[in-house]
């Protein structure tokens, strides 16, 4: 084994900017929302699709990611996806109407695709050698996504409150430009594999995912009966379907699906599916209930949450890993998931006067700490159990799982809310009665995962990151 890098800690930063970043792209819109949809011309139903033409190409490339990542490099990929990211950014900025700014994000998601899996990869690379400092960093690292998700609410918040929302989208250029001159000084290299990357594969899941989202999102306003719903739907079904049978005859897939038999990490996936799909709508319909119910502007919107970010830190850094070493990850990762629950079903109770020191204050910080505590053990899960060479795919997984749950539980959400009031714009009670009824949904969710992360992760586990360590010592 080589000797650790002595800049190691200074890599991990950017590497942990990285995972900020990408995940922050997904949240630092929601503030800037009613600002696009006025400039632009979104409807209110259509809306979310500024969310998820990002998170449908991040989502649905991240497998491409993981394997380009292996058969690559990492550092070649994680300096690549850098590149996308910032051209992406700048079209978004810049974009005139609405086909060009939904061109603009999902060339960010593709950004993303490439840069979440290879900076875990690097991480790995880095820190696999002692399962102290790897404990230490995967914490930080997890840290950085949902501190990055609620700290992009309030940045968003100032940014199109004292700017304009098109900087939302620009800020992601002078950090993209660092990024670019430090990955090489930085970043380990690994020496390229030898395979095949599986193109039909990606563009199969890829428009699958995409199918399955615009059918949920239109069926509230084209009516679930209709044909344009259920072709829409079909659709997704045979290209997912596609996607599997493709997977299971090449020779070298996109995702080997023998994968999956491995011990935990079938069940730590699909934890963090379903912590993505209730996550995400709640962040998202509470950054709307405070602008379009309660009045707020675009910088005390975000600054409403900034408690949450602050939790999230102090939860993922010191309170996860001290009840993964006391408890295991397994109870961690189900009482979260009951935290996130309860937080969600609490803020269920918004009513059109509310207030937020009694309506969202205590119930988001509820939900932050669930949020928390699931992430880290789940994450650190899911990594564990793959083989040493396919640590990006691995790790495209995980980043698969997390980002198909959040375009699909927000899809879902948009709909429960559209259905119940939501898209009467200026109907405070019929406004809130749609968004208390996102929570109530997302808060199933969450439930849901805490039931299945229960009966389904394996209870005689070590310390996540322990493992990691020793499947690459």
């Amino acid at each position: 084994m080589s000797a650790p890098s002595p800049r190691r800690w200074t890599a991990l930063a950017l590497i942990a900017t990285a995972q900020f970043m990408v995940i922050m792209d997904t949240s630092i819109i929601g503030v800037a929302l009613p600002r696009i949809q006025e400039d632009l011309g979104f409807s209110q139903e259509n809306l979310s699709w500024v969310f998820n033409a990002y998170v449908v190409a991040f989502g649905g490339l991240l497998l491409l990611g993981g394997r380009l990542s292996d058969l690559l490099g990492a550092r070649r990929l994680f300096g690549a996806g850098w590149l996308i990211l910032l051209a992406g950014s700048l079209v978004a900025g810049i974009a005139p109407e609405v086909w060009v700014e939904l061109t603009g994000r999902a060339v960010q998601g593709v950004g993303a695709a490439l840069i979440a899996p290879s900076a875990l990869t690097l991480l790995m690379m880095l820190f696999g050698h002692d399962p102290k400092e790897l404990t230490k960093a995967l914490a930080l690292y997890g840290a950085a996504a949902p501190a990055g998700g609620t700290a992009g609410v309030f940045l968003g918040g100032v940014i199109t409150e004292y700017l304009s929302w098109p900087w939302v989208f620009y800020i992601n250029i002078p950090i993209a430009l660092v990024a670019l001159l430090a990955t090489g000084p930085l970043m380990p290299a690994a020496r390229p594999q030898r395979g095949s990357v599986d193109i039909t594969g990606a563009l199969t899941v890829t428009l699958g995912l995409g199918a399955a989202v615009y059918a949920i999102v239109r069926a509230p306003e084209i009516g679930w009966g209709s044909a344009q719903t259920w072709l829409a739907l079909a659709g997704a079904v045979v290209l997912l379907g596609a996607f599997i049978a493709i997977q299971a005859r090449r020779r070298q897939p996109l995702m080997r699906l023998s994968i999956f038999r491995t011990p935990n990490l079938a069940a730590a996936n699909l934890t963090q599916l379903l912590l993505g799909g209730a996550w995400i709508p709640m962040w998202f319909f509470l950054n709307l209930y405070l602008q379009q119910v309660l009045g707020y502007s675009a910088f005390p919107s975000g600054a409403a949450l900034l408690p949450m970010t602050v939790l999230i830190m102090i939860g993922m850094i010191v309170l996860a890993p001290r009840a993964i070493n006391r408890f295991g990850p397994k109870a961690t990762t189900v009482t979260g998931l009951a935290l996130l629950a309860a937080g969600m079903a609490w803020l269920a109770l918004i009513s059109p006067d509310g207030s937020f020191a009694a309506d969202v204050l205590p119930a988001s910080l509820v939900a932050a700490l669930g949020m928390s505590l699931a992430f880290i053990p789940s994450l650190g899960t899911a990594i564990s159990s793959a083989r040493p060479e396919e640590g990006g795919l691995a790790s495209g997984i995980v980043n698969t799982s997390y980002q198909v749950g959040s375009a699909l539980g927000l899809a879902a959400m948009t709909a429960v809310a559209a259905a119940n009031g939501a898209a009467q714009l200026g109907n405070l009670p019929a406004l809130t009665s749609g968004f208390s009824a996102a929570f109530v949904g997302a808060a199933g969710i969450a439930l849901v995962g805490a039931l299945l992360a229960a009966a389904t992760l394996r209870s005689p586990t070590s310390v996540p990151a322990d493992e990691v360590a020793a499947s690459r010592g």
